[in-house]
């Protein structure tokens, strides 16, 4: 494969531009000098919001790049500011964490900007085999994060389950691109989408959409594909946990609002309504098994399937009201949920401590801030107005009903329900329990500004979410 490269690509391409020089300048410094960490934190912070800036900038345009390989604008903006936005609240609560729990190093920041870089490209993605580069890109990355409290045995568990399992779906992805490749003759998602109604009757096509809705399933952690994420979210460290759950999960959904788009769904009856159960299964399973949890990471992580459960549905309905659901829910997701896990990581203690329920009894009295932040993120995730998380909801559901599912938006709005159970008790712990053991840690003036930014996008996308609806509908 031939492709033109030049410097108006790059220049089209400024965000991952960014982010990729931004990489390598910190794996530069870190090679060339000792005691870089510093450094290295406010080199890739300055290029992740440069990089978001960028991508802000050009959201209301749209082109090709490389040859036609990769979107430019529209879409492939509205991504690169999530996984940005992704990035950069995750480096700003990682510093503290990372000094605290002795394993601040400059690799750190490097291998956070490659994850956004493989993220980006998975974004723009206009061929199956740009999407594969990013996404092992991303993915080697979250290996190594996952892993990167290296003398503590769950991290380093953590980072091998990934890992395993993560090799493995991608034998199936890769299988699924290379049968696709044979029904369709082509890699490009576009012509693939064309070509679905032609090719319906041919079985490697049939198989090859099978194959890659498991590989997905794996990446957003779908049920039955699930099995590693409370594992891995509980074991790594928290500020990647936080990350890996919005940036990777909202990287895999763009392929599959890309790939599932509402003309190969709609027309692949048996597709969709395996996504329709794979999403009713994961919305049940994340919620019911996240009522029984006492340690926050992993209802967090149980909480993520059934999220994941909620976007499969705005695909499921495919149409527009779905679609512009699924953009509006994934950057909703993104702020609420990496500040529910910031606020895990500012008070989790160097020997893993801090991270139940009961040990947050009383917690508005000793750290009213922090507890009025997590009520946010918590009222939010429980879908409750007027945060974001309840219009994501809405609108996903709003979706399925005028694509013919209602059953699956009555199982979608049922499992809110059950989900307020899990959210709503951390409140109630919080502000009315006292019997617990005060948390005594400092709260660090970095991580609060993340937590306060996080906060502010939720109330601000909750309260105005038309402008972000008005804005991606120009994307289909």
């Amino acid at each position: 494969m031939n492709v033109p490269v030049s410097f108006d690509d790059l220049l089209a391409t400024a965000p991952l531009s960014i982010a990729v020089g931004t990489a390598l300048l910190v794996l530069i410094v870190e090679a060339l000098k000792d005691r870089t960490e510093g450094l290295n934190f406010w080199l890739s912070f300055t290029g992740l919001v440069l990089a978001l800036a960028s991508a802000f900038s050009s959201i209301t345009t749209s082109g090709l790049a490389y040859g036609g390989l990769m979107k430019t604008g529209g879409s492939a903006a509205y991504f690169e500011v999530v996984f940005c936005t992704a990035g950069a609240l995750s480096v700003m609560l990682s510093k503290q964490y990372l000094r605290t729990h002795g394993i601040e190093h400059g690799e750190f920041y490097c291998l956070v900007l490659l994850a956004v870089s493989g993220m980006m490209l998975m974004g723009a993605a206009t061929d199956l085999v740009v999407f594969f580069i990013g996404l092992e890109l991303m993915s080697l990355c979250f290996y190594i994060l996952a892993a990167f409290a290296r003398k503590r045995a769950t991290s380093n568990e953590a980072g091998l389950k990934y890992f395993l399992l993560g090799a493995f779906a991608t034998g199936f992805l890769l299988y699924g691109i290379a049968l696709v490749y044979g029904a369709t003759g082509t890699t490009a998602i576009g012509a693939i989408v064309a070509a679905a109604g032609t090719v319906l009757e041919n079985p490697l096509f049939l198989i090859g959409l099978a194959l890659l809705v498991i590989g997905l399933g794996f990446k957003v952690a779908l049920v039955p594909f699930h099995m590693w994420a409370p594992d891995v979210y509980e074991g790594a460290p928290t500020p990647v946990s936080g990350f890996m759950a919005t940036g990777g999960k909202a990287a895999a959904f763009a392929v599959f609002l890309l790939l599932f788009a509402p003309a190969v769904v709609g027309g692949v009856a048996p597709l969709r309504e395996v996504l329709a159960v794979l999403a009713a299964l994961s919305m049940i399973v994340g919620n019911v098994i996240a009522l029984s949890q006492n340690n926050i990471k992993r209802m967090l992580a149980y909480s993520s399937i059934a999220h994941a459960g909620y976007i499969l549905t705005g695909i499921v309905a495919a149409n527009v009201t779905g679609s512009t659901g699924v953009l509006y829910y994934l950057l909703a997701y993104t702020v609420m949920n990496i500040g529910a896990f910031g606020v895990v990581g500012v008070l989790e203690s160097k020997d893993g401590n801090h991270v139940t329920y009961d040990e947050y009894a009383g917690l508005s009295s000793s750290k009213p801030i922090l507890a009025g932040l997590m009520s946010v993120f918590m009222f939010s995730l429980a879908g409750i107005p007027p945060f974001a998380g309840f219009f994501g909801k809405y609108y996903v559901f709003a979706g399925a009903i005028a694509g013919g599912y209602t059953w699956l938006a009555i199982v979608g709005v049922l499992m809110s329900v059950v989900s307020a159970y899990y959210y709503l008790r951390l409140v109630v712990v919080m502000y009315f329990r006292d019997e617990g053991a005060s948390i005594a840690v400092p709260i660090p003036a970095l991580a609060l500004v993340a937590l306060v930014l996080s906060a502010a996008g939720v109330l601000a996308i909750g309260i105005f979410p038309s402008a972000v609806v008005s804005l991606t509908e120009s994307f289909f």
